[in-house]
């Protein structure tokens, strides 16, 4: 009865509110470390902004790959948590760990093998190439510990630890902000390595983050770890990880695939578009990021109901996140748009960047309004157990609609910049307006009893 009684307080708007202020503030400072790179380095070379943007987009299609598995990791943890489950929690986290460990490896070597295509087919431009590689090269040599640290701190969010992660990636940033003023600019006898700092200044932050997640996962968690948690292998719990990571996976990777080929498009406008397309999208994800947050606690909230088989809780939950998250994503999104000519100063003061932004920003408004449905149905429908939808849906629609509508946009009609946008704008509406649809039809429910069976 008492379990019962903390579920139902967990699904609570004020509760759900203080779970998702910790994320929010976990999620900004982890989508800005490299974002303060590119804010460091604007002060010593333009052209050292276009390299770390260029190289963040291969880093990104990685990341988010290893998110996805450590989002399931999430979610099924949380589903254990909530049935009292203590050894399927043991046996969940160490097949997590072990999958993450694997993914990252092969990460790594892909990155260090493919680099070089992948910049020629981005069109990256020949003054940058070097700086941009070799940026991609130290960062891509800490993948695994990046993916071993975002799996054991979504096995401490599934806790409801959203407090003490957000401490760590406080510390972690920190650490990251000092090593670049550092690194970059050459203080205190150390050579001016530019982006090449910035590099490494990120990788010795992420070493020192997953220390630290280890250490909090031992000293604040009742999981047990251990061989014999593989023995013999949990086939089930791996399949249904992989039911969710894997489709998860591929539109994630779909996503970022159709990123880096619209930023071959974007490449193709000159270095200033490309710098301007660097600064709007750290705007973005400003705009964005409290949706993510609230649909990450919500995600978790769902892995409980679920665990506790209160399924019909499930409907009003998600409706009530889609309205914050609406809220959150226009409202920013406008603030940024109104304030687009100071804004830009703290990047730079060329005042062909400023206007282009600002017509950016403006598009940017009503890309919010399908990014923060799409943001919150995604999440919920993996937490329900629903991973196809997002999947087929994502991958259609962002190379149907969002790369091919940013190349005739772009360059069929001439619009540069400004179509590429739109045509991310048509894409993320479309798709919320999909999922919104499919998820009142309820056919999840059907999903999740058979995944439980």
């Amino acid at each position: 009865m008492r379990h019962q009684t903390d579920i139902d307080k967990m699904n609570t708007n004020r509760n759900l509110f203080f779970m998702s202020l910790p994320i929010f503030v976990e999620l900004l400072l982890q989508l800005l470390v490299g974002n303060i790179d590119q804010m460091m380095v604007s002060r010593v070379s333009q052209q050292s902004v276009a390299s770390i943007v260029n190289a963040n987009q291969i880093m990104n299609l990685v990341i988010i790959v290893l998110s996805m598995a450590s989002t399931a990791a999430t979610v099924i943890l949380s589903q254990y948590l909530g049935a009292e489950d203590k050894a399927n929690s043991s046996r969940t986290c160490m097949v997590s760990i072990l999958m993450i460990t694997v993914v990252s490896l092969l990460s790594t070597l892909l990155v260090f093998a493919g680099y070089k295509p992948l910049y020629k087919a981005l069109r990256v431009p020949e003054e940058i190439f070097d700086e941009a590689s070799l940026y991609l090269l130290i960062v891509g040599a800490c993948i695994t510990v990046q993916g071993l640290y975002l799996i054991f701190s979504a096995i401490i969010r599934a806790f409801a630890m959203m407090k003490e992660v957000m401490i760590v990636s406080i510390v972690m940033n920190v650490m990251n902000i000092i090593g670049n003023a550092i690194l970059i600019n050459g203080w205190f006898g150390m050579p001016r390595l530019g982006a090449v700092g910035a590099a490494v200044s990120t990788d010795i932050s992420k070493l020192v983050g997953l220390g630290l997640m280890i250490l909090l996962f031992v000293k604040r968690t009742n999981v047990k770890l251990g061989l014999r948690f593989l023995k013999p292998f949990p086939v089930q719990i791996m399949k249904k990880l992989c039911l969710l990571a894997v489709p998860s996976g591929v539109e994630s990777f779909s996503y970022n695939m159709s990123q880096m080929c619209i930023l071959g498009i974007v490449n193709s406008f000159g270095t200033m578009v490309t710098v301007t397309k660097g600064y709007c999208s750290i705007f973005a994800n400003l705009a964005y990021v409290y949706a993510m947050a609230i649909a990450s606690a919500t995600q978790i909230v769902l892995g409980y109901l679920i665990g506790a088989k209160k399924i019909d809780l499930i409907q009003k939950r998600v409706n009530a996140t889609q309205k914050v998250a609406l809220a959150a994503c226009v409202g920013l999104a406008v603030l940024l748009f109104l304030g687009s000519n100071y804004i830009f100063l703290i990047f730079t003061d060329d005042p062909e960047i400023i206007a282009l932004g600002r017509r950016i920003l403006f598009i940017e408004i009503f890309l919010e309004i399908g990014r923060a449905v799409n943001i919150v149905m995604t999440k919920c429908l993996i937490a329900v157990g629903d991973a196809v939808t997002p999947t087929v849906v994502g991958v259609s629609f962002q190379w149907g609609v969002a790369f091919v509508g940013a190349w005739v946009f772009g360059i069929i009609f001439g619009w540069g910049l400004e179509g590429v946008w739109v045509a991310m704008a048509i894409d993320e509406c479309l798709r919320g307006l999909i999922f919104v649809v499919h998820f009142k039809k309820e056919r999840w429910k059907k999903v999740f009893r058979s995944v439980d069976d």
